[in-house]
C-alpha cells in the first residue's frame, strides 16, 4: 500500500508531552492558516473601495458602557476574543512548568537562554534605531513577540523530515516568549490601575481556583459566566484583560488525580483550542491586520524610525538574539545542544522565529495609543517584517529538511 514507511514519518520526543505536542502541531498548521487568511483577507479590505465599510465595522461600538464595557469592534477582538488565545497560552505553559521541558531546568536552558536573547536583542535594535533617530521609545516591546501560531504552523508544514527536537525547542521557546509578552504588557502598557477592580478580578481568581483545584466543582455553565466576570474586572482596572486569560490558564490543574484518563487542562484546552485558532486569533487578525500598504504608504513607514526599528528587531534582531544567546550559552555554560539538532537547524527555527504577528500587534495598539498613523505604519513593518522572516525561514528550513528526508531514506530497508 502506498503511504508513510516508517523512516519516513519525523522522530516523536520520549517525554511524557509527545503526544500533545503532535496535537498542538497539527493544530497549530491549521490555525496558521486560517490567520494567514484572515491576515489577507484584512489587507484586502483595507486596500480596496471596502476600506470604508472595513473602518466603519472595526469602529462600531457596543456593550454594557454601565460595566465599563462599551468598545469597538477592533478592541472587542483584541481585548475579549484575544484572551481566549492567552488562556490556551496559559495552559500550555502550565502544562511545560509540570511536566514539560520547563520542568527540569539543564533540558530548559537553551530554549530558555534564546528565548531571553530572542526578547532582549529585539528589543535592543528598537531602542537603538529609535533613540538615534528620534523616534517613540514605548514600542521597545514590539519586536520581542514570537507567534506560536504561525511559527509552528509553519514549521509543521515544511518540516516533515526535520528532527522533533527542534519542535520542541520552538514550543518551548515560543512559550516563554510568550510569559515574557504577558510580563511586559502587565508591567510596561497598563493604563492607571483601578483597585477595586483589581482586587475584585483577584477574588475572581481565587473563587475559580478554590472551586476547580481544592473542590472540584465541575459544570462549564458555572466557570464560563466566572472566567468573563474576572475578565470584565480586570479589564476595568486598567492591566491589559488578556492577563486574566493567562492566569485562568494557569490554574488549571495539568496533572491527573485518581482514575482520571487525563488532567482538566488537557480536556478543557481540547475543547477550546478550536475557538483560540479558529475564532478569536482569526477574528484579532481580521480587524488588526487591516494596514494600507501602498506605495506612499510603505514609504512613509520605512522613513518612521518606530516602523524600521520594529522591521530590523523582527527580522535581525530576533536570529542575533536566538541564535547567538543559543550558542554562547552552549560554548561557555554547561547546557549542550541536542546530539540530533544541528547548528543550521537553530539558524532556520532562530529566522522562523522572527514572524511576531499576533502578539506583536497587539503591543503595537497599546504602545501608540492616540498616534493612529503610527500605528499603522509599524504595524505595516510587522506584517512585512514576519512575512520576510517566514520566507527565509522556509528556505533555510527546506534545505534542512531535503538532507533529513535523505538520510531517512538512506536508512530505510532495501
Amino acid at each position: 500500500m502506498a503511504g508513510n514507511t516508517p523512516s519516513d514519518a519525523p522522530s516523536t520526543p520520549s517525554r511524557p508531552e509527545r503526544k500533545s505536542l503532535a496535537n498542538a502541531l497539527r493544530t497549530e498548521t491549521v490555525g496558521g492558516m486560517v490567520l494567514l487568511a484572515a491576515a489577507v483577507v484584512a489587507l484586502v479590505l483595507s486596500n480596496t473601495a471596502l476600506s470604508g465599510l472595513y473602518e466603519d465595522v472595526r469602529n462600531f461600538h457596543f456593550g454594557i458602557p454601565a460595566l465599563g464595557l462599551d468598545l469597538s469592534v477592533g478592541h472587542w477582538a483584541s481585548d475579549g476574543l484575544l484572551t481566549i488565545f492567552f488562556f490556551v497560552a496559559g495552559i500550555e505553559l502550565k502544562r511545560e512548568l509540570v511536566d514539560g521541558e520547563l520542568r527540569d531546568p539543564r533540558a530548559a536552558a537553551l530554549p530558555i537562554v534564546a528565548a531571553v536573547g530572542g526578547m532582549a536583542v529585539p528589543a535592543l535594535f528598537y531602542l537603538a534605531v529609535n533613540a538615534s533617530g528620534g523616534g517613540d521609545l514605548n514600542g521597545w516591546a514590539i519586536p520581542m513577540a514570537t507567534d506560536i501560531a504561525f511559527a509552528l504552523g509553519v514549521l509543521a508544514v515544511i518540516g516533515t523530515h526535520l528532527p522533533s527536537g527542534l519542535r520542541t525547542f520552538l514550543l518551548t521557546l515560543a512559550i516563554v516568549d510568550d510569559l515574557g509578552a504577558i510580563v511586559v504588557i502587565a508591567l510596561f502598557y497598563t493604563s492607571t490601575l483601578n483597585t477595586w477592580a483589581l482586587a475584585g478580578a483577584f477574588a475572581g481568581l481565587l473563587l475559580f481556583y478554590v472551586l476547580h483545584q481544592k473542590l472540584e466543582v465541575r459544570g462549564w455553565y458555572l466557570y464560563v459566566p466566572l472566567g468573563v466576570a474576572i475578565w470584565a474586572l480586570m479589564y476595568n482596572s486598567g492591566v491589559h484583560a488578556t492577563i486574566a486569560g493567562v492566569a485562568m490558564g494557569m490554574l488549571l490543574r495539568a496533572k491527573a488525580r485518581g482514575n482520571e484518563e487525563s488532567p482538566p487542562a488537557d480536556r478543557i484546552e481540547h475543547v477550546v483550542r478550536p475557538f483560540s485558532a479558529g475564532l478569536a486569533v482569526p477574528l484579532f487578525a481580521l480587524f488588526a491586520a487591516g494596514v494600507s500598504v501602498s506605495g506612499s504608504a510603505l514609504a512613509e513607514a520605512a522613513r518612521e524610525p518606530e516602523a524600521l526599528g520594529t522591521a530590523l528587531g523582527l527580522f535581525v534582531g530576533k536570529v542575533v538574539g536566538i541564535f547567538g544567546g543559543t550558542y554562547l550559552a552552549a560554548r561557555f555554560t554547561s547546557a549542550r545542544l541536542s546530539p540530533d539538532l544541528a547548528w543550521a537547524d537553530v539558524l532556520g527555527m532562530s529566522m522562523l522565529a522572527g514572524i511576531g504577528f499576533t502578539v506583536s500587534l497587539l503591543v503595537t495598539e497599546l504602545a501608540f495609543t492616540g498616534n493612529p498613523e503610527t500605528t499603522e505604519h509599524v504595524k505595516a513593518a510587522v506584517l512585512i517584517a514576519s512575512f520576510a522572516a517566514a520566507l527565509v525561514a522556509c528556505a533555510l528550513l527546506r534545505v534542512r529538511d531535503a538532507k533529513y528526508a535523505k538520510l531517512a531514506a538512506s536508512d530505510s530497508p532495501q
